[in-house]
């Protein structure tokens, strides 16, 4: 893991990624847990799969950073 090229998760990221897809709650219950506005959550969550799909695609470890 040490030789692979990394992509940085942030904790909030992670925390968008865990509220929609591991609790399965809605766009607007994770905004207001989150304490964001709906389209921010949105841009985190999309930022989030972006990153993950890019990481998977092109071999790259995950790094989370708070």
């Amino acid at each position: 893991m040490t030789m692979l090229d990394e992509i940085e998760l942030t904790a909030e990221e992670l925390e968008a990624l865990r509220l929609k897809n591991i609790k399965n709650l809605d766009q607007s219950k994770s905004a207001k847990l989150m304490k964001t506005s709906r389209s921010t959550f949105q841009r985190i969550l999309t930022s989030a799969y972006k990153k993950i799909t890019k990481a998977l695609v092109e071999g790259k470890a995950i790094k989370i950073v708070k």
